[in-house]
């Protein structure tokens, strides 16, 4: 099967180009904000409305801070050191989805405090909506025709024109299936009941990290890491590992009653 190349361009004005890519995530925004908003409605939030647009301004800065960042201490180390200022070429794009994480885990424990509401609390409330952008992230790598798998002989292998000739696992869409579409499944469930602070983060973090460590198996690791230890485990591997170990904690040992509002 040949990948079916989509212009990863969406609109062309001239001027300004805007892409499939940069178009998921504002998607990711939207549908993600109805969710809470939704949510909110249903007493499941411990924030308003009026809280809950101004925390979105916070989730996208530690987005796109804490990928930038991740991106180029993770993947692009010694090119960080050479060119410190390469830090804030945003444009060149590279973004890593352990620094987003890092960043909005930072500036949301930053707003809660400021607003006096229980950081897990929040956590537990955001977690069900994570899922939504990693989707439709996913996505938009497939449409970019980036992030590819590695060689098989499956029969829905795909040739992605930017790597080579050889028929590889469409990977971005197992990644869309199980962090996007499985994990939201799984996490708007567990949270429908009333949870000990922490539990739903913990199932984000191990249910994201189990799948994340699996699918790298069959994704190409990037060209300029190769594989980082005994020859198989990838970076993505690697920074997944301390997200299922913190997962398995919270939802172990994590067993204090639901607390919004810190006393």
């Amino acid at each position: 099967m040949t990948y079916s190349a989509i212009d990863p361009v969406a609109i062309d004005f001239g001027f300004i180009q805007i892409h499939w890519y940069g178009l998921m995530y504002v998607f990711g925004f939207l549908v993600g904000y109805a969710l809470a908003i939704y949510r909110i409605g249903r007493g499941l939030f411990p924030i308003n409305r009026e809280q809950m647009s101004d925390l979105l301004t916070w989730i996208a800065l530690g987005i796109i801070l804490g990928g930038r960042a991740g991106y180029m201490i993770f993947y692009q180390p010694k090119r960080l050191l050479d060119e410190p200022l390469s830090l804030f070429f945003i444009w060149e794009g590279g973004m890593a989805f352990h620094g987003g994480l890092i960043g909005v885990i930072a500036l949301t424990w930053i707003f809660a405090r400021r607003h006096q509401i229980a950081p897990l609390a929040l956590g537990d409330a955001l977690a069900p909506l994570i899922p939504v952008g990693l989707g439709l992230g996913r996505l938009g790598n497939f449409i970019g025709g980036e992030l590819w798998g590695r060689p098989t002989n499956m029969g829905w292998g795909m040739v992605f024109p930017r790597a080579d000739a050889l028929l590889r696992h469409p990977s971005q869409l197992y990644q869309f299936a199980l962090e996007g579409v499985v994990l939201f499944v799984i996490l708007w469930v567990f949270s429908a009941k009333t949870r000990p602070s922490g539990q739903v983060t913990g199932l984000f973090l191990l249910g994201y990290g189990v799948f994340r460590f699996a699918v790298e198996f069959v994704r190409e690791p990037d060209a300029h890491m190769g594989f980082i230890w005994l020859s198989w485990m990838t970076m993505g591997q690697l920074l997944s590992i301390p997200m299922i170990a913190i997962g398995i904690w919270l939802l172990m040992l994590r067993k204090g009653p639901v607390n919004a509002r810190i006393s």
